[in-house]
């Protein structure tokens, strides 16, 4: 069930919208970030529809906030094989595991930032 609920967070990290109580000047600070990293070019070439040059942006920029760049890089892999994720959060390599640590918390940060 964990299993499920992780993959799904990755899914929708692409994929997220809506509204929520941030303030809306602060949104729009996450919003206008730049899309040239790993992890919004992989956003933007996913096939979710909410995806946005905006949210990719937001997501980028709490990438570079809470992941090194070998984090991105290696974390963006993720959209396009989902499985690839599956078996890193299986994995019982301390350092595979630190990374999983890391990457589970910034999906938690950028859900929280940029829905």
């Amino acid at each position: 069930m964990r299993v499920v609920a992780v993959l799904m967070m990755i899914a929708l990290l692409a994929g997220c919208g809506g509204g929520s109580a941030r303030a809306p000047a602060q949104k729009a600070a996450y919003a206008n970030a730049s899309t040239s990293g790993p992890i919004a070019q992989a956003c933007l070439r996913s096939d979710r529809k909410a995806r946005s040059v905006a949210l990719c942006g937001c997501i980028q920029q709490v990438a570079h906030m809470t992941l090194s760049g070998g984090d991105q890089t290696r974390g963006a892999t993720f959209w396009r094989d989902p499985h690839k994720a599956q078996e890193v959060r299986q994995s019982d390599n301390p350092a595979t595991e630190a990374f999983w640590k890391r990457w589970r918390q910034f999906g938690e940060t950028s859900q929280a930032v940029c829905s």
